[in-house]
């Protein structure tokens, strides 16, 4: 996830604000940042009083800014939770001046799903490009039966479907990773995972 890592950032910074704020209110209730400061009011009189004979504008100041920072924390978590890495098309090695030619992303999933969903012992299969259009990357979830040969199968997938996908898009060296589950199982939803080079 692209947000992953500017989220971790953001994340770790107010986790630093927040903390250095509770060290130093602890210390200063503690009386370590001065004997007078435990018993003082939080806000003194003259915010008080800037806050009362402004009060036709500085609540609904206050309240608008309260709504616009949950309004784009809400957006935030929800970049966070839903936003992917998924790429919506690869660019394909072709002559510079001749331009560029971009294969979409979901043209080589589909491909890849229907070859392995073909395989005996597949029920399900789903791919998806992720990464940047100048340096993709693939993952490849495979539900099988219980009784598919686990070993073979992930063997033909990557002779089979990740090589021809690696040929279509002119990348030898994609990577790729395949997660093959078996289904109906009680325990859980992975059985094996294979990480491809």
């Amino acid at each position: 996830m692209h947000a992953d890592r500017a989220s971790r950032v953001l994340l770790g910074l107010i986790g630093l604000t927040l903390t250095a704020a509770g060290v130093a209110s602890l210390l200063a209730g503690g009386g370590r940042l001065g004997a007078d400061l435990p018993d003082s009011p939080v806000l003194d009189s003259t915010v008080i009083r800037f806050a009362a004979e402004n009060s036709t504008w500085w609540w609904p100041a206050v309240a608008a800014t309260g709504v616009v920072m949950a309004l784009l924390g809400g957006w935030w978590l929800l970049a966070v939770l839903f936003s992917t890495d998924r790429i919506h098309g690869v660019r394909l090695a072709t002559d510079p001046t001749a331009g560029a030619t971009t294969l979409t992303s979901g043209a080589v999933n589909h491909a890849i799903d229907a070859e392995i969903e073909a395989y005996r012992g597949v029920r399900a299969a789903n791919s998806r490009l992720l990464g940047t259009p100048e340096e993709p990357e693939l993952a490849v979830n495979v539900t099988v039966d219980q009784s598919a040969d686990i070993g073979a199968l992930s063997q033909r997938i990557e002779i089979g479907a990740l090589t021809h996908a690696r040929q279509a898009l002119g990348r030898p060296d994609l990577p790729a990773a395949l997660d093959i589950t078996v289904s109906r199982r009680p325990a859980g939803r992975v059985d094996r995972a294979y990480q491809l080079p």
